[in-house]
């Protein structure tokens, strides 16, 4: 079994869209305006809508987005308006790689993240 749909929470479907679009990079699949938006994480879509209930109005879980440059990620997406919690920094030393981590908020109050698991040379 393998996921095949993600929902997430959004209060502004075109700020949401224009977000991970332009700034994150993903791939907009679709749209079915104005309450969905739909993208592609690498094979896992992601729906991002507006909450239908209260019950569904809350931020989401934290998506790490993995990446094979967390630096030049991290500044295209500042450049692009994200608001990043912290820098990249190394979280975890593994025997054969670090484990890098950069937090970030989308427009829609969500904690996102960026992970890179960086070889050692």
């Amino acid at each position: 079994m393998r996921i095949g749909q993600i929902a997430v929470a959004a209060q502004d479907i075109d700020r949401c869209t224009a977000f991970y679009r332009d700034v994150v990079g993903l791939k907009h699949l679709f749209s079915v305006p104005p309450k969905m938006s739909f993208f592609d994480a690498d094979g896992v879509r992601l729906m991002f809508s507006l909450p239908e209930g209260n019950e569904h109005d809350h931020p989401s879980s934290i998506f790490y987005f993995k990446v094979d440059d967390i630096q030049a990620t991290h500044a295209r997406m500042v450049a692009g308006g994200a608001e990043f919690i912290e820098t990249p920094h190394i979280v975890a030393p593994m025997p054969d790689h670090d484990l890098w981590i950069a937090a970030f908020k989308d427009g829609e109050g969500n904690t996102m993240a960026l992970m890179e698991e960086r070889k050692r040379v």
